[in-house]
């Protein structure tokens, strides 16, 4: 399988068919694995903003990185799978994006006012 762009600037593969019923399928297990995931990483992140002991950061730090590798391995299966899609953004879009951060950047930051 691979990954196919629409007409409606949607990425993504094939769906593969699960069997839809009141019980979990492969792609709830997933999805809610998935989201796990994701819920762990932001817990992680906030832990280590706060934490001051350096083994028990460091530690943590460690199983922060391998919950981010299961959270991309999840991600994969579920594109893989066609359950997962992406949305296109064309050039023009990614540099008016950017424009409009560096501006807000310029204007609100703290750190980019000149010293005199």
């Amino acid at each position: 399988m691979q990954a196919q762009q629409s007409n409606n600037t949607k990425i993504s593969n094939p769906e593969t068919t699960v069997q839809k019923s009141p019980q979990m399928n492969d792609r709830d297990f997933i999805n809610d694995l998935l989201a796990t995931e994701k819920y762990m990483t932001q817990g992680y992140s906030t832990a280590l903003n706060e934490l001051s002991h350096t083994v028990l950061y460091e530690n943590i730090q460690m199983i922060c990185d391998e919950t981010q590798k299961c959270q991309r391995q999840l991600f994969n299966v579920m594109f893989k799978n066609g359950w997962y899609s992406l949305e296109a953004c064309d050039n023009q879009k990614i540099q008016q994006s950017y424009q409009q951060y560096a501006n807000y950047l310029q204007q609100q930051s703290p750190y980019n006012q000149n010293i005199q």
